[in-house]
């Protein structure tokens, strides 16, 4: 009988905001086929999160779900506390929560701005303050920022957004170089359009469009960044970098 092939997240425990929808769940659900133990963590799609759990531990996965928003004074350290009571460790992190509010410029509005970048920047980079400590305790750790080729091509209407992960963007490279020495990795992945379910709002026309801007002809997959992830995870001497997974679109 053939000796079975050790998956490569065994043991560990890895959280992910926005884990219960999208590239989210594909994220979660990748990581536990690699061995992994979850932290589901979500705000509105508390169904979802709930589906998601019972599927993962049918298959033989420990999962923990956390309702928090990011963006709230003292919800990452709700989320850690939660994940260190349950397993006692937290290894991995993975900041997926984003949301959009387009617009041309001439037409945004303070809010619309604070909201997205609150949420994409601000609530990643508390979240990731909070797990640096456990890390720096255990000796390792791995962070993965979900950002976007919007954060390095830009996008019309799309000013904050692209604001908000470029500058996850470049957060993620001082923090690589200031925690490299505690043996942590801080990378980003940056995705092009992807089937989700805040692209298929898109109109049918629109979508045409933007597809023959695509090198590969197609919209990317959840399953393709969440492959990507479980990659930066996993690759001990990469930190510091933008993994682009975009079918060419941005170069």
């Amino acid at each position: 009988m053939a000796k079975q092939q050790q998956r490569i997240l065994t043991g560990q425990v890895v959280a992910v905001t926005g884990g219960a929808r999208g590239i989210g769940r594909a994220i979660v659900e990748a990581v536990a086929r690699e061995g992994a133990n979850v932290v589901v963590n979500y705000w509105s799609s508390a169904d979802a999160a709930r589906a998601l759990k019972e599927e993962l531990e049918a298959q033989g996965t420990q999962c923990e779900i956390v309702r928090a928003n990011v963006t709230e004074e003292g919800s990452p350290q709700v989320i850690v506390r939660k994940t260190l009571d349950r397993f006692g460790r937290i290894d991995c992190l993975v900041n997926n929560s984003g949301i959009t509010r387009d617009a041309l410029i001439r037409k945004l509005d303070r809010r619309a701005d604070e909201d997205v970048i609150e949420t994409n920047l601000v609530g990643s980079v508390m979240l990731a303050q909070a797990v640096i400590e456990p890390m720096i305790e255990a000796g390792w750790g791995r962070i993965v920022n979900i950002a976007s080729f919007v954060g390095q091509a830009g996008n019309i209407g799309q000013a904050n957004y692209a604001a908000s992960k470029g500058g996850l963007i470049a957060w993620t490279k001082t923090a690589a170089l200031e925690l490299a020495r505690y043996n942590i990795t801080v990378n980003a992945i940056a995705p092009g359009f992807t089937e989700t379910d805040m692209l298929m709002k898109v109109r049918e026309d629109v979508r045409e469009k933007i597809m023959l801007r695509i090198p590969l002809r197609r919209f990317g997959k959840p399953e393709e960044i969440a492959h990507a992830v479980v990659y930066a995870l996993t690759a001990p001497y990469v930190t510091g970098t933008q993994i682009d997974v975009n079918g060419g679109l941005y170069l």
